[in-house]
């Protein structure tokens, strides 16, 4: 009997691939959109166009669809966190949260409690058994889109029941196979940007119709005034642009945010340069980890190599200050490396 995979289809282009080539290696596919943000939304995901995509895909592929609601889930998770962490001066990323409470954890255990054998996903990462029986998540082979930066938590429970249909293909190659087939989704625009952020208002509307935002005073490293912020909320460690200053000689970042005093920092950017960065919050794919690594600290940036040392990343060469909250991600130590350790919170 063919295994029971559970594709998650978000009416995208990726998801609708994944999911015929896995009615073509022959499992008893089913596919589900996951309705997670029922408020005003402009960025293309979430919406009713999505979900209609879904549907006809899975009817072009021959497969049943249904709709996850997971709208009040989403919210406690993913939205009231992404609030707080801003009203705290730190830089949350939404879709790691996402990943981490909803698609991997809510679907999954939900795809087990109705029967399935596996899940399935449209992400461009991979998953590799080692010799010992252990799973590890791998980037993917494209490297302009691969997404084991916010896939990074995943640990055995799901790894081993986890499939990733697309991580061994590159997006035009992808494209084409859609367009080959014939699906509604081919020439569909990728999502970029936070479903429950619009593009009209972005992150200033939102927060503000959340409990207000804050009016900042900009300092030098001396503790000099010489500016205001509108919205502290708004301001990030290692931010250049909107600071609205002039006159100091050399381009400006922001160095620190203390959202107690309303007080954002400022200085050259030698001063945003730092040895180490503390974390917390860790979690790894398999047993806890120290040693040298390769270690990424944006969904798409560089993993310069490091060492991880109990509870901080010390960096072989110093670099420019993470801002709290981004993810820190764990790879193997090699500058190939593509298998992922572990993750943790940037403090």
């Amino acid at each position: 009997m063919a295994e029971r995979v559970l594709v998650g289809m978000s009416g995208g282009v990726d998801s609708s691939v994944a999911a015929a080539l896995l009615v073509d290696a022959g499992y008893d596919v089913v596919g589900v959109t996951m309705k997670l943000w029922g408020g005003e939304s402009d960025s293309g995901c979430c919406s009713v166009s999505d979900v209609d995509d879904a549907r006809w895909v899975a009817a072009e592929l021959g497969i049943e669809h249904h709709v996850f609601n997971f709208g009040d889930e989403f919210t406690q998770h993913v939205v009231q966190p992404y609030v707080d962490a801003h009203r705290s001066g730190g830089t949350p990323n939404p879709c790691i949260e996402c990943n981490r409470h909803i698609k991997f954890d809510l679907f999954f255990d939900r795809a087990r409690m109705i029967g399935f054998d596996r899940i399935a996903t449209g992400h461009y990462a991979r998953v590799a058994e080692l010799p010992d029986g252990t799973f590890r998540l791998r980037r993917a082979v494209d490297p302009n889109k691969d997404q084991s930066y916010v896939l990074h938590m995943l640990g055995q429970d799901v790894l081993g029941r986890l499939l990733l249909p697309i991580g061994g293909w590159r997006k035009p190659e992808l494209r084409a196979e859609a367009e080959r087939r014939g699906l509604v989704t081919a020439a569909k625009p990728d999502s970029q940007d936070v479903c429950f952020i619009t593009k009209a208002g972005g992150r200033e509307d939102f927060l503000e119709a959340r409990g207000g935002l804050t009016p900042g005073v900009i300092v030098t490293e001396s503790g000099e005034e010489i500016g205001a912020v509108p919205a502290t909320e708004l301001v990030t460690v290692g931010q250049r642009k909107g600071l609205n200053v002039s006159g100091m000689g050399e381009p400006q970042f922001v160095l620190d945010v203390d959202l107690k005093e309303s007080v954002v920092t400022i200085g050259p950017r030698r001063s945003l340069r730092v040895a180490e960065t503390g974390f917390a919050q860790p979690v790894w794919a398999d047993e806890s980890f120290e040693g040298a690594a390769m270690v990424q600290a944006s969904a798409h940036g560089a993993a310069p190599p490091a060492l991880v040392e109990g509870d901080r990343v010390v960096w072989d060469t110093p670099r420019d200050r993470i801002a709290p909250g981004q993810s820190l991600v764990f790879y193997e130590s090699h500058p190939d490396g593509d298998l992922v350790i572990g993750g943790a919170i940037a403090t």
